[in-house]
Formats: structure tokens, sequence, C-alpha cells
């Protein structure tokens, strides 16, 4: 037997799982990547929006402190609840959207490599 080509033969696939590796460690990355860049925009989109539900509610309070009637207090109060109640179903509506959009675009290297692994996997059987 042939020890070049027993180690010849040998390389060739080797070599072939050590790119194989090297593609999933960088798929992984890449999600990672994506993953970190897409919390922080949700966290940043969630800032934004904390801060204005801050400032309608110390308006709010600033319009009540110069209240002529109980009325008018009630009306302000009722437009606040209202407007809140508004706000909270928009932005859960948004961020549900962004998680699913994030999730689905951290996962998408993963899935491309497994789907690379399949085809290859395939091409082995065949």
């Amino acid at each position: 037997m042939d020890t070049t080509t027993t180690s010849g033969g040998l390389m060739k696939p080797m070599s072939s799982m050590a790119a194989f590796g090297q593609g999933s460690a960088e798929a992984i990355m890449k999600s990672g990547q994506i993953w970190t860049a897409g919390c922080q925009a949700i966290a940043q989109a969630m800032t934004v929006s904390a801060q204005g539900n801050f400032e309608r509610t110390m308006a709010t309070w600033q319009a009540l402190s110069h209240v002529k009637s109980p009325k008018e207090a009630m009306d302000i109060q009722t437009s606040f609840a209202r407007t809140s109640v508004e706000e909270a179903f928009a932005e859960t509506t948004k961020l549900v959207g962004a998680t699913t959009k994030l999730a689905r675009d951290a996962m998408a290297p993963i899935t491309d490599r497994l789907t690379h692994a399949e085809e290859k996997a395939s091409g082995l059987m065949s």
C-alpha cells in the first residue's frame, strides 16, 4: 500500500470537512451579528417610545394642573387613556413585527448553512 496515496486520499475529505466547519462558524457569527444589531435597533425603538410616553404623561399632568372643572379633568384623563391604549397597541404590533423579522433574519445564515449541508449529504448519497 502506498502511503502517499492513502494520505492524499485522506487530505481531500479532511480539507472539505475543515472548509465546511469554517463556513458553519462564519454562518453562526453572521447570525450573531444580525441578532445583536437587531436587538440594538429594537432597544432604541423602545427607548424612543418610552420617551414619547413620558412626554405625553408629563404634558397631561401639566394640563391637569390647570383645569377649571371636574369635567375638564375627566376629558383630559379620558383623552390620555385613549391615546395610551392606542399607542400601546401600535407599539406592541411594531414590536411583534420587529422581533419576528429579527428571528427570521438571524436564523437565515444558519438555515442556509443547513440547506448546504443537506445538499452535500444528498450528493454523497447518490
